[in-house]
């Protein structure tokens, strides 16, 4: 592939990559790794420089876990054995079994991952992707002359919209807010905290010392006023949302969902939440985009990029259907009040859930 790579286009005049990624966020570096582990040459368009941060649970599944070390990632983190669902009244906990998730700050899972793309020598270019041309035998984008342009740029991806893939949104809209509260984790497990009213907040703990907390909820209203709707979280948190335990900024995100009409257009392909994003209800956000990635590139290799779209459906099929099913729910006061208890009375079908998506 390097052979390949490495030859000049006769009509651009440029040397011909394999594979230029827009986005070096964790979707991007996975697939840019990815493609290194093959012997392709991989190019990293992103603006940012440094450990990038965002709004998210930060937990990561078993399943993303393997699948990192299997790219040989290895963020530092706090183990995860599993979720718990409470909403004050009702609690269901079920464990992963003989694996176990992780829990890693967005920033330390960011550095990790391009950390390893640099030792495979993946190139990071600092700029944006615009005003992208395609034919035949390759794209260009951002000065750079590719047979293959990724794009892993985002819930509101710019290539996504600038290619007339991007579907309007369907169902609630729903938004994260996420922030850092410097105290000893209380747990192992994800808390999964559910207010009644369309809102969850997910405590994670990411090192012993941080407590991550995220709320996804459908409602605009400040970070406070959202926790002051899980009152047993509240206490644990010391009650002090403003005060001095908070130590990280409150970051946003959304609307989450995320509809395209494809994942293929040429030799243009989507991934990570660009591809196609359901909710954050469930977690599975990073993991998905990192199983994703190493499908895309194998497509890549065959050249068969068409392959990518069932991939994309069949590893995302069970999150899609579960995940979709559960915001359904979690819409509705009525049914919302319905999930803890539901998952208590049948902790069996709850494990057996959990364990399906980790």
């Amino acid at each position: 592939m390097r052979e390949r790579g490495a030859r000049d286009h006769a009509g651009a005049g440029r040397a011909l990559i394999d594979v230029v990624v827009a986005g070096g966020g964790p979707a991007g570096l996975a697939t840019a790794i990815h493609a290194a582990l093959a012997g392709m040459e991989a190019v990293v368009v992103e603006p940012r420089t440094g450990p990038m941060d965002k709004a998210c649970g930060e937990g990561l599944m078993p399943g993303g876990v393997a699948a990192l070390a299997a790219m040989g990632v290895h963020p530092a983190g706090r183990r995860l054995r599993g979720i718990h669902y409470l909403d004050g009244r009702h609690q269901a906990r079920a464990a992963f079994g003989q694996a176990e998730g992780l829990g890693v700050r967005r920033t330390v899972l960011h550095a990790a991952l391009a950390r390893r793309a640099a030792e495979l020598g993946v190139k990071t270019v600092t700029g944006r992707v615009r005003g992208i041309t395609q034919d035949r035998d390759g794209v260009d984008a951002a000065g750079l002359r590719a047979r293959w342009l990724v794009a892993a740029d985002g819930l509101h991806s710019p290539t996504c919209r600038s290619l007339g893939l991007d579907l309007p949104g369907r169902g609630p809209r729903r938004y994260g807010l996420r922030a850092h509260f410097r105290l000893a984790p209380w747990t192992d497990f994800v808390e999964v905290h559910w207010s009644g009213d369309g809102g969850e907040a997910y405590v994670t703990p990411v090192a012993d010392d941080l407590v991550g907390v995220a709320v996804l909820t459908s409602r605009r209203r400040p970070y406070h006023e959202h926790l002051a709707a899980f009152p047993a979280l509240l206490t644990r948190l010391r009650g002090a949302c403003d005060g001095p335990e908070r130590v990280t900024a409150v970051l946003g995100a959304g609307p989450l969902r995320r509809r395209v009409r494809a994942r293929v257009a040429g030799r243009v392909l989507l991934a990570g939440d660009a591809a196609g994003y359901t909710d954050a209800l469930t977690g599975e956000g990073v993991s998905l985009a990192v199983r994703c990635a190493e499908a895309l590139v194998g497509c890549l290799q065959r050249d068969r990029p068409q392959d990518y779209e069932r991939a994309w459906r069949r590893l995302s099929r069970t999150h899609r259907l579960l995940t979709g099913a559960l915001v359904h729910a979690a819409h509705r006061p009525a049914t919302a009040r319905l999930v803890v208890p539901a998952a208590q009375r049948l902790p069996g079908l709850f494990t057996t859930i959990v364990r399906t998506l980790a």
